[in-house]
């Protein structure tokens, strides 16, 4: 039988310096599946891994321990599909819409559209159907008053991703604490240490571009009419009726209860709206549960589809388990990486190294931020920019004696806000394509992002918001007695 020995540090940063390699230039240049690319990396770690000594029962092992660590992040996943599904069918999602873009003063446009786009990428968890949606909305709107479009467009990218970031439907929220070992609500409180700051600071900076902005007054635009006529006629608008599904998660939220049941609670509630208020069957209802909300099921109770805008279809075209697989399958393959590095024993052997230089806690974080924003520039995947840093600095927190929620938290200011400011990113690339505004231009007006990293950092070097695993303790011990 071979012995298993420790690697080299050589050995040890082959397959992650590898896997940046091989996604800078598979994803980046050639636009090659990062699944695809997820696996060679694999293959390297498990030549590493056979080289140390494992054998393939070892390295297989050590990917179904990630796996398994995995699965309540996976099932929050299909959750989130669900939802997304039913609260289109319910309407839910449609009359957020709705009324938000009956609220916009040419004045405080920047603001309220920071304001909106939040409310809907945490009532959704999807940044990417917010700026789609109501971001398009958005800049139409800015281009009927003249607002500058790259301010908007920074805006409703800045706005978008406080939700993505602060939702519990959201997949890289529940991605961040799964990396780092923490309970999703405890990291999204978390995350208000520096978050909230960051937001009112965005916020101050677009109210005064706002008051220095010349917009002519907006009396109503063909686009918006007809978004606002396709929304009425097609879903019962009833404020008191479609709020349920929303306050069903944010009771859940607040209560600390159960994420899977809250979610599953609210999509039945969506469900039940939709059959009675709405006129959809019980076979749509499970239907959307699995393939998410299509205009065919419009069409089927009689509405002409080709009345239909264009952003009322991307609006609606959304949501379902199947939406979520690619997700899913991400995770899987990233995991396989994971498992395989650290069943190794190549994590501990950079860890060790990284400990040598790192002595205090702040030099730790910071560390995690460096890490996490180089992931972001040169994976840009916002799922790998979350799962490989987690996966390196996880036990470092804990041997510095931090709370891993410290850890969750800096991997979303420095990694989910920062992706989308990257050009080459899929992020950045589909934010610049549906708002029609290249990264590059909003780049210099994304002040969420720029503040969420500035926040990250002063809580390192002042302590601030930082929490130990002794504080933790006390806290639990607190809350039983």
């Amino acid at each position: 039988m071979k012995s298993i020995r420790k690697p080299t540090f050589t050995e040890a940063v082959t397959p992650i310096v590898s896997m940046f390699f091989i996604l800078l230039v598979g994803r980046g240049i050639y636009g090659a599946p990062i699944e695809a690319l997820l696996i060679i990396s694999s293959s390297i770690a498990a030549f590493i891994a056979w080289r140390v000594g494992l054998s393939w029962d070892d390295m297989i092992e050590g990917v179904s321990e990630k796996i398994a660590k995995a699965m309540p992040a996976i099932l929050i996943l299909i959750a989130v599909g669900i939802v997304v599904g039913t609260w289109m069918l319910s309407g839910t999602i449609p009359m957020l819409i709705y009324y938000g873009i009956q609220i916009v003063n040419p004045k405080f446009f920047f603001v309220t559209a920071f304001i909106i786009c939040a409310i809907l990428s945490t009532c959704t968890g999807t940044s990417w159907g917010s700026c789609a949606t109501i971001g398009v909305v958005l800049i139409v709107i800015a281009q009927g008053l003249g607002i500058p479009l790259p301010i908007t467009a920074a805006a409703v990218v800045g706005g978008s991703y406080f939700g993505d970031k602060m939702s519990p439907l959201s997949d890289t929220t529940n991605l961040a604490p799964l990396a780092a070992g923490a309970n999703i609500f405890d990291h999204i409180r978390h995350m208000f240490y520096t978050t909230l700051p960051a937001s009112l600071a965005t916020l101050a900076i677009y109210a005064v571009l706002g008051f220095r902005t010349n917009a002519e007054v907006l009396t109503g635009t063909e686009t918006i009419e007809g978004m606002l006529d396709n929304i009425s006629s097609i879903f019962n608008l009833n404020v008191m009726v479609l709020f349920i599904p929303v306050i069903i998660i944010l009771i859940g939220s607040i209560t600390r209860k159960p994420t899977i049941p809250v979610m599953l609670l609210s999509s039945l509630s969506a469900g039940i709206i939709a059959v009675v208020f709405q006129g959809f069957s019980i076979q749509d209802f499970l239907n959307v549960t699995v393939n998410g909300f299509s205009l065919d099921l419009v069409a089927a109770r009689g509405i002409d589809t080709s009345q239909i805008l264009p952003e009322i279809s991307k609006l609606l075209n959304r949501g379902g388990i199947n939406s979520m697989m690619e997700t899913i399958r991400m995770i899987l393959c990233a995991f396989s990486f994971a498992g395989i590095i650290t069943k190794s024993g190549c994590l501990d052997v950079i860890l060790q190294k990284l400990l040598e230089y790192v002595k205090n806690r702040a030099g730790l974080i910071i560390s995690t931020m460096a890490s996490t924003i180089l992931m972001a520039i040169t994976t840009g995947s916002d799922f790998l920019t979350i799962l490989i840093p987690g996966e390196l600095f996880a036990d470092a927190y804990k041997k510095m004696g931090l709370a891993s929620r410290n850890l969750s938290r800096t991997l979303e200011d420095c990694g989910t806000c920062v992706v989308a400011l990257i050009p080459w990113s899929a992020a950045g690339a589909y934010c610049a394509g549906v708002l029609g505004v290249s990264t590059l231009e909003y780049l210099p007006y994304s002040f969420f992002g720029f503040f969420s990293v500035l926040m990250a950092l002063i809580c390192a070097i002042t302590g601030y918001g930082i929490l130990s695993l002794d504080d933790v303790k006390k806290h639990n011990k607190k809350r039983r007695s």
